[in-house]
């Protein structure tokens, strides 16, 4: 897309205004190097369009493509160029909340994003042991309601079959509480205490559950409240 001017924020817009773009680059400076990595941030992306728009972002100098190491798979990394945008991207979700929250509906509430984030929150180092075990049980889904990570050492793997190992930490709540809690909507102890989210496990865990399950970078960012219901 050319607007043939001169302006910096067409230009800007020139290379980041496709669709799926500030998406793709949340999934790389969040950590995603794989394709499939990057492919599970977005959802309903197709390959093909993935496929473009990482070569579009290559050829612009926003990512480096590499083989790695050992491997088939190529991985991308975000350059200098991409890092920058991480405050224009903090600053586009500090307004969404401000201005588009009443387009968020339940059916965006996805569980797998949901669970994409909670996995990426975990600080390994602040957990006990080499190995933790935490579950969640989200009673208003009818399909896949349990969902575990697996914590070892400094690695966290999302299951959605039992692991067969004990459970450190367990939630019961609903997806939109758990939504509500990450993003700071709503503190722990409000929803445990409302009866909305039940906690149980070691009680040195459950105690101090943000320090190893870190909140939204968005938990202090200013918003209206959520739409009331019709």
């Amino acid at each position: 897309m050319q607007y043939g001017q001169f302006c910096p924020i067409a230009k800007a817009t020139e290379i980041l205004g496709e669709k799926w773009t500030f998406l793709i680059i949340r999934e790389l400076i969040m950590g995603g190097r794989r394709f499939n990595e990057i492919q599970r941030g977005l959802g309903d992306i197709s390959p093909a369009l993935l496929t473009s728009r990482l070569k579009s972002l290559e050829q612009q100098g926003i990512v480096v493509r590499r083989r790695g190491s050992g491997e088939r798979q190529y991985e991308y990394y975000p350059t200098e160029a991409c890092q920058a945008l991480l405050p224009i991207l903090k600053g586009l979700g500090d307004w969404g909340l401000l201005w588009a929250r009443n387009n968020v509906l339940d059916a965006d509430l996805d569980p797998e994003l949901l669970m994409l984030y909670l996995e990426r929150s975990i600080d390994p180092t602040k957990l006990i042991g080499k190995e933790s075990v935490i579950q969640f049980k989200f009673d208003d889904l009818t399909e896949q309601k349990d969902w575990w990570l697996l914590v070892k050492d400094e690695r966290v793997d999302l299951c959605i079959v039992d692991p067969g190992k004990d459970v450190n930490v367990f939630f019961n709540c609903s997806l939109r509480t758990m939504h509500d809690v990450w993003m700071g909507d709503r503190s722990y102890n409000e929803a445990m205490k409302a009866g909305d989210l039940i906690v149980e496990g070691e009680p040195a865990l459950v105690r101090n559950i943000r320090a190893w399950l870190r909140p939204s970078v968005f938990e202090d960012s200013p918003r209206v409240p959520w739409p009331e219901a019709a």
